[in-house]
């Protein structure tokens, strides 16, 4: 895993979400009305659907195309509903934010594993 500095706090509304692009899946990006940061791979498990284009709720987020409630903390759908996706480790320094992406996810990665 490889800390890498994606953006800044000040960037992402409160509430709202933000997609990285990776080499491997994208990772949706969220801020909670706290200002608490989140990360999960940015695929709904009921449908893929983007979740960084979904509605912050709380530390939730609603997928946008089948109102699937996921929570942030943990990546599991919530309810009676079963599924999760990946959390990724967020550390937030000076007002930057830094994602723990693993080696298959970083452009050196893909290079490496072409030669």
């Amino acid at each position: 895993m490889t800390w890498i500095a994606i953006g800044r706090v000040d960037e992402i509304l409160p509430l709202s979400g933000r997609c990285v692009k990776t080499v491997g899946p994208d990772v949706g990006v969220f801020r909670a009305a706290d200002d608490q940061i989140f990360a999960v791979i940015n695929n709904c498990p009921h449908k893929g659907g983007p979740l960084s284009e979904g509605i912050v709720h709380g530390t939730s987020v609603t997928c946008p195309l089948h109102n699937m409630v996921i929570s942030l903390a943990s990546g599991e759908i919530e309810g009676p509903d079963e599924g999760r996706t990946d959390t990724i480790p967020v550390d937030v320094r000076a007002g930057v934010i830094h994602l723990d992406l693993p080696a298959e996810m970083l452009p050196s990665a893909k290079a490496s594993r072409a030669a």
